[in-house]
């Protein structure tokens, strides 16, 4: 059967905050229906049936096993719409994304939304091994000698909770950590990070006072944009803060140079142009193609390369080099992250290994990425960074009258998510 275009229509996100602070008190079902309902009124969706919608989250509850139903059932939207869950670390908003995309363009759907939210706030906190082990034993006991022998085995270490932490359960590392063993084996060095990171606050702070995010980033709580961005901050500042994983003399990734844990949601619609005509919506940008892939980082490779595979598989599909784009959003886990990336994509040997070409894919043009700031400067609430990223770009691409931006991801798990979207 032939495909059809998929175009970007809106993008909505809540402002992005430092997690423990302003987002405290509110759940992330409610953070991600907030950013649901500014889409829906926005895109004028009351009563309306969406063909079908995807959003995630990484730092989910049980309780919140349906959190992607409940939440448009919080909307607006007609409750006949279906909605699921999805995840895939850091990539969830953009695989989000892809998937309602593959939908819309084999025909399945006319229309559909993607998205996600994070919010370290709102933790998942479990109970201990054993405290769980304790509460089925008594909640299975009949009788009442068996649950006062069951009460009698009662310890205080019970009680200690098991508070997620973002660390490779293969490894044992944090992402952060295994960061510092990518820079120091692609010789990035602290300069170089700082400078990045410093570059992404200017370029974010800029795109604020020219009005540029206003009409992504929604009122709420009081806020109307991301409270990370440091338009203040300097070269000096960021050179005096202290390494943040490596504390040694050899540590160079720093709270300055690496995303904050942030609190936020966002959310796309994509459209078929179809449905576009019958709902009298403008599309923005074509979502034209998407590309995963992961790399073996329990044996050595680095655990957040998997992009640099991506891309180059999705250039290959489409015919395309890495220097035929307009503008590159990569996401900015870390400012070493995106050095070791694009160093990476220079390599002829690495290119070789695992792009399996006999060239490298080149250099950038690094004026042409994260042009309106990167994930440094404007938080980085996992699920919600794709989202974040699609809509900024497809705005982007139509305000320009550009032709081609690509995203590029990093993940946990050693994998990666990367994407085309194209001008109209």
């Amino acid at each position: 059967m032939q495909t059809r275009n998929v175009y970007v229509v809106a993008g909505k996100r809540s402002p992005f905050v430092k997690s423990m602070r302003k987002y405290q008190d509110v759940s992330s079902q409610d953070l991600l229906t907030a950013s649901l309902k500014d889409l829906v009124s926005t895109a004028r969706l009351k009563d309306k049936m969406v063909g079908d919608v995807a959003l995630g989250a990484i730092m989910n509850s049980s309780t919140n096993w349906n959190i992607a139903r409940e939440s448009v059932l919080g909307t607006d939207l007609s409750p006949y719409t279906p909605a699921y869950n999805l995840q895939r670390a850091c990539g969830t908003g953009l695989e989000a994304a892809l998937q309602i995309a593959l939908k819309i363009a084999n025909y399945q759907i006319e229309d559909g939304i993607a998205g996600g939210v994070d919010t370290n706030s709102d933790l998942p906190i479990e109970v201990s091994s054993k405290y769980k082990n304790f509460l089925l034993g008594l909640n299975n006991a009949k009788s009442f000698g068996a649950k006062l022998s069951m009460l009698l085995k009662i310890s205080p270490s019970f009680l200690k909770p098991k508070i997620p932490a973002v660390v490779e359960p293969r490894t044992g590392l944090s992402m952060g950590e295994h960061c510092e063993k990518m820079v120091k084996e692609w010789g990035i060095s602290r300069e170089a990070q700082d400078q990045l990171a410093y570059e992404s606050h200017q370029k974010a702070a800029a795109a604020y006072d020219e009005g540029f995010h206003d009409d992504l980033v929604f009122n709420f709580k009081g806020l109307n944009r991301d409270t990370i961005t440091r338009k203040d901050t300097t070269i000096q500042k960021l050179a005096s803060l202290k390494p943040a994983f490596d504390k040694s003399a050899a540590g160079t990734l720093t709270a300055g140079n690496s995303t904050p844990l942030t609190d936020g949601s966002s959310v796309v619609l994509l459209a078929s142009e179809e449905a576009c005509k019958k709902n009298n919506w403008t599309p923005q940008a074509i979502f034209k193609d998407a590309e995963v892939a992961a790399v073996d980082f329990v044996h050595g490779d680095g655990l957040l390369m998997a992009p640099t595979i991506a891309v180059g598989r999705l250039l290959a599909r489409n015919n395309l080099k890495l220097q035929d784009f307009d503008y590159y959003e990569i996401h900015e886990a870390f400012a070493g992250q995106v050095l070791c990336t694009l160093k990476a994509w220079e390599d002829k040997a690495y290119c070789k290994k695992y792009l399996g070409i006999d060239e490298p894919l080149g250099s950038i043009d690094r004026s042409k990425m994260n042009v309106k700031g990167g994930s440094l400067a404007l938080g980085h609430p996992f699920a919600a960074t794709g989202g974040r990223i699609i809509a900024s770009l497809a705005k982007l691409l139509y305000q320009t009258k550009k032709k081609r931006g690509l995203i590029s991801i990093c993940t946990a798990g050693g994998m990666g998510v990367a994407a085309i979207i194209e001008g109209i």
